[in-house]
């Protein structure tokens, strides 16, 4: 395929702006979970779970706020919205370091809620275009990546700086500040969607309160299921980012500052591989239904992999990497690219942003729970008993829904009864 130079550039700097962008988010959001916060507590309760659930908490809030927000994002507001959100979330980190335990605990929350509608803003740039699958695969392998990297980097930061734990994710989000500058500049470089985009991918339209109860009704019980299965996924994905330290101290890698990034980088290459493949399905309905299959597929390998490490089939490392992809497979696409190519195919009026964040708010509030359950349910189990646990209930759960979904949406789509457009390309049938 011979590629314009619009074209180019819209892959040029939509995929690199985007990676960049929320990988270096990820440097003011994730680090200081490498840390241990050994022997304090709040409220009685371990320090480290409680800045977690903080942090979760006021990032949960901001996916709510978003589900307007991002849904009426107009194109003049996101470069402030970015710069502004970023700001925020450093400020937080030099309070944290500055204020004495535990009332610097506070600015854990002001944090989360400074970053949680960065990738709302992002994708925002990257949606309703023919290249979406492609750029979106860029965007989410930055946080598959992301999160180890960054965790590396404080680990660093603590080891060979001398900083404190405390002001270990201050330093580190300094660090990262000029690039994420310098790519929020990149983004405002890609060129706006063109008529062909508009055609093919439905134009996206910030939505009023009219269009956005109007797509809850038309879709509401695929929403509630599907929104259940991610819920699911972001308290497993989250637990094993959060914990992940923990995690590989149980199975022996203690110390390690390269492990976590050495996982996780052939779980990005494989998932970008394996997502990426699905630009070249043009028919938006036949793409739609093939992420359906993902997400079987991936919830049916999460369970397969712990179920090979119980019985020593595979080592800890591979089992990591196993989990890391079945799980992303699923994940990734309710991030962007499933509900992308959903508004693409039922000609949904509005962007892909508000079902996003449907889905992120209500995640993030579930794993808000899965880690009170784990501190004051299951305190009998070990961090890493608890997550093989989760990986079986995540397996189930998903592989149901999925089935379910699928169903559904092809009964939905064969009866036509979703607003069709009068006239549309054969590319479309």
């Amino acid at each position: 395929m011979k590629l314009s130079k619009k074209d180019s550039r819209v892959l040029f700097f939509g995929a690199f702006a985007s990676f960049g962008v929320y990988f270096c988010m990820y440097a003011f959001r994730k680090p200081f979970t490498v840390a241990t916060y050994e022997n304090y507590f709040l409220w009685g309760v371990n320090y480290k779970i409680m800045l977690i659930i903080l942090q979760v908490l006021g990032y949960m809030l901001s996916k709510f706020v978003g589900i307007k927000v991002i849904s009426g994002l107009r194109v003049k507001s996101r470069f402030g919205y970015l710069i502004g959100m970023i700001v925020m979330a450093e400020l937080s980190l030099i309070l944290f370091g500055l204020v004495p335990n535990p009332y610097n605990s506070v600015f854990m929350f002001t944090n989360g809620l400074s970053l949680g509608m960065i990738w709302g803003v992002v994708f925002s740039y990257l949606e309703g275009r023919r290249f979406t699958e492609i750029l979106g695969v860029a965007l989410c392998s930055s946080f598959i990546v992301s999160s180890g990297a960054v965790k590396s980097a404080g680990l660093l930061v603590i080891k060979y700086f001398g900083v404190s734990e405390f002001w270990m994710p201050a330093v580190t989000g300094l660090i990262f500040m000029p690039p994420f500058l310098v790519f929020a500049m990149l983004l405002e470089k890609i060129p706006r969607p063109d008529a062909e985009d508009r055609l093919l991918r439905k134009e996206r339209k910030p939505m009023n309160t009219e269009d956005r109860l109007k797509t809850v009704r038309n879709f509401f019980l695929p929403l509630v299921i599907l929104v259940f299965f991610y819920i699911c996924l972001t308290a497993l994905r989250d637990f094993r980012d959060n914990f992940s330290r923990e995690i590989w101290d149980s199975v022996g890698f203690e110390d390690n500052a390269s492990i976590y990034t050495l996982t996780e980088v052939p779980v990005a290459l494989l998932v970008l591989l394996l997502i990426g493949l699905f630009f070249f399905i043009k028919k938006n309905y036949r793409a739609f239904v093939s992420y359906h299959y993902l997400l079987i597929g991936g919830s049916l390998f999460i369970g397969l992999s712990s179920l090979l490490y119980q019985t020593n089939v595979v080592g800890p490392v591979f089992w990591m990497i196993s989990i890391g992809l079945g799980l992303y497979a699923c994940y990734v696409p309710f991030n962007c690219l499933f509900f992308d190519r959903m508004i693409a195919t039922f000609r949904i009026n509005g962007n892909a942003g508000f079902l996003i964040y449907i889905a992120d708010a209500f995640g993030y509030l579930g794993s808000v729970a899965v880690l009170l359950y784990k501190n004051f349910g299951r305190t009998d189990i070990s961090w890493l008993e608890f997550f093989v646990e989760g990986t079986y209930v995540v397996a189930i759960i998903g592989f149901v829904v999925s089935v379910l979904s699928l169903a559904y949406f092809k009964k939905k789509y064969n009866s036509g009864v979703y607003d069709p457009p009068q006239k549309i390309s054969i590319v479309e049938l």
